[in-house]
């Protein structure tokens, strides 16, 4: 109940920090006529998944690359997508196959730059818990979000089915019952699982059941072919901003996360930041250097939406990669 409750407040302060920094965006007194003002919209409140956003921001490499850059914090509702199609953000964190839908509604997106090269949404799972694979999952009850198209992709592809309870944002029921599964970011969530008590969880990863998704960054399209010289500029220094945070000194996006979202704590920081770290999300889990960091595979994306045809959730040949995604904006891969 008080990881709920914190939560709860948490969505609260996001909420409150999000129309804070719209009225600031919006506000005369505080724009500069000689920046492009770029606002972000994040899925989440701020942490290290947002990390190379929070780091090119504290270094001020936003600014040096001529943007006044907004960084607005999301939550549970959060309606990334919804906010970018509709010029309250330029850009967005989100997360690519849902996306995909979003745009066969009409939803002008347009994928630029990967956040993570593997999304790390997974099922969390006790360590004793018999469940050792997908097919296992037959006839569990899982929270998880509804609308999480992976679940569709699991009953397909393995025949199987699942009851769905509607996911609460807190892990106070899986910490009580060894036999609860649900759906995580495991860079954030076996934390306070650990702090609760519970022994470190296990994992099923999506990718393992060959669907492979980005977490990516979202741009309006209309915008970003307005203003091709800004998005280019932002990507540059937020990319820098990544590599910065996994390599160097990760204190000013830390500091700035913790005031941007009080319930941040330095263990919680640390602890996200080295998983992702350790799990190569940025770079890519079969990468050795740092030269992936943002790219997007045209090939993955055309896997992406014959996942989605293959479900019927998309017509076959109603979108296109060019419709979906491009790679034109990001600089190019640095040699190391």
């Amino acid at each position: 109940m008080k990881k709920h409750l914190r939560l709860i407040l948490a969505t609260l302060v996001a909420l409150a920090l999000s129309a804070c920094a719209k009225k600031d965006a919006a506000s005369p007194s505080n724009a500069n006529p000689a920046l492009t003002p770029v606002t972000v919209q994040l899925d989440w409140v701020p942490e290290p998944e947002h990390g190379g956003l929070f780091q090119a921001q504290a270094r001020g490499w936003f600014r040096e690359a001529g943007l006044d850059v907004t960084l607005v914090p999301g939550g549970p509702n959060a309606l990334v997508n919804q906010r970018i199609a509709t010029g309250q953000a330029q850009l967005g964190q989100g997360e690519s196959v849902t996306t995909l839908l979003d745009v066969h509604k009409g939803l002008p997106l347009l994928q630029v730059a990967a956040v993570f090269q593997n999304d790390p949404s997974v099922f969390l799972l006790h360590a004793d818990n018999p469940v050792r694979d997908f097919k296992d999952l037959a006839g569990r009850k899982i929270m998880a979000r509804p609308g999480w198209i992976f679940l569709d992709y699991l009953r397909q592809k393995y025949a199987i089915d699942f009851t769905v309870i509607p996911f609460n944002f807190s892990v106070s029921n899986f910490i009580a019952d060894p036999a609860f599964i649900q759906q995580g970011y495991y860079i954030a969530e076996p934390f306070f699982i650990t702090q609760g008590g519970a022994p470190a969880p296990k994992y099923l990863y999506a990718w393992d059941a060959g669907y492979d998704s980005y977490a990516v960054l979202i741009a309006n399209p209309e915008w970003a072919k307005q203003n091709p010289a800004a998005l280019r500029a932002f990507l540059a220094a937020y990319i820098r901003g990544w590599r910065d945070y996994l390599e160097g000194d990760p204190a000013p996006a830390h500091a700035a996360m913790k005031q941007a979202n009080p319930n941040n704590t330095d263990a919680f920081l640390a602890f996200s930041r080295q998983m992702i770290i350790d799990e190569k999300l940025v770079i890519g889990r079969d990468a050795t250097d740092a030269t992936r960091i943002g790219r997007l595979d045209p090939a993955r994306y055309a896997r992406q939406l014959k996942i989605v045809e293959d479900l019927k959730l998309l017509p076959p040949g109603a979108l296109k990669v060019p419709d979906v995604m491009s790679t034109e904006y990001l600089p190019p891969a640095p040699k190391l």
